[in-house]
């Protein structure tokens, strides 16, 4: 990518795309073409449509989704399935019709089968049943990368996608309904140590191994991936390491300094009981990640103290 090329980011505000935002600001790039959901829907075929013929953006980074927890994912079944959908459709198929450069989608390890082996390798994908909570949005996702293999096949397009393992950092989201367990956790123990409460309710059993990046570990990748990777085939970008729940939350209590008790809801749902990404492809490439996950934890609680100031 030329410095001076056009590039649109969409969902620019959101926790990826803002991450991807400030790389390229940092690497000297100055001519973006942005927009807020509010002023372009991108469910919206005829909206999008005339947004990329008129500014016909060189370079696009599908960062824009409906996301959520466990919760979310499993109640908005319906929206989570059309919504993703519509995004994808829509600016995947004017960044062929416009003529757009190069193209980089967004996915999720949500797309491999719940009981698949671990690490979970790219090949994995298709090879089982997903986890049922989140089927729709994981269906979605697998449809975009679909779509980038099949429009590099019939059309030529160089579209790639890359697959993030759970994310956390600036401008996550810390709606206790709607979020994932680490803000939500986050919140939690704040929360509670500003209360003065004697616990804090961890949903699940607290066995299941999850990774963790930061998402300014994954904006690097991303922007490593447009410099350096041409190929439709994704790429898992993880941090190669898993905690349980458990220990998660005995970090968090640690960072926030909060001095009561655990309290697991055996009532709520696990999910996937283990989802460790394998990202050999991407390291082999020349990408690490490198903020360590209590690092990267200081670092998110730091701004979710000063978000409430």
């Amino acid at each position: 990518m030329n410095k001076d090329a056009l590039i649109y980011i969409a969902g620019h505000n959101g926790m990826v795309g803002s991450a991807i935002y400030r790389k390229l600001q940092r690497e000297g790039y100055t001519n973006f073409v942005l927009r807020s959901s509010k002023e372009l829907d991108l469910r919206d075929t005829a909206a999008v449509a005339s947004f990329f013929e008129t500014h016909k953006p060189e370079y696009v980074f599908l960062a824009a989704a409906k996301v959520g927890g466990i919760h979310a994912n499993n109640i908005y079944r319906a929206e989570f399935l059309y919504d993703n959908l519509m995004i994808q459709n829509n600016v995947i198929h004017q960044s062929y019709l416009n003529g757009v450069k190069k193209l980089l989608f967004l996915g999720s390890s949500c797309i491999y089968p719940k009981l698949a082996d671990q690490p979970l390798k790219e090949e994995y994908l298709l090879s089982g049943f997903l986890e049922s909570t989140n089927e729709p949005y994981a269906i979605a996702k697998i449809t975009g990368i679909k779509m980038i293999e099949n429009y590099a096949d019939q059309y030529g397009c160089n579209y790639t996608s890359v697959m993030p393992t759970n994310l956390y950092g600036p401008n996550d989201n810390y709606d206790l309904q709607n979020s994932h367990v680490l803000p939500a956790l986050l919140r939690k123990f704040h929360e509670a140590k500003v209360s003065g409460a004697a616990s804090v309710v961890v949903w699940g059993t607290g066995t299941p191994l999850r990774e963790f990046l930061h998402v300014d570990d994954l904006a690097e990748a991303c922007y490593f991936v447009m410099q350096s990777y041409d190929s439709p085939q994704f790429l898992n970008v993880g941090s190669g390491s898993e905690i349980s729940i458990k220990d998660l939350a005995l970090t968090i209590k640690d960072v926030v300094g909060f001095e009561g008790e655990l309290v697991f809801d055996t009532s709520k749902p696990d999910g996937t009981p283990r989802k460790l990404m394998d990202s050999s492809r991407l390291k082999t490439l020349g990408w690490e990640p490198k903020i360590g996950l209590k690092e990267g934890i200081e670092r998110e609680y730091n701004n979710f103290k000063q978000r409430l100031a």
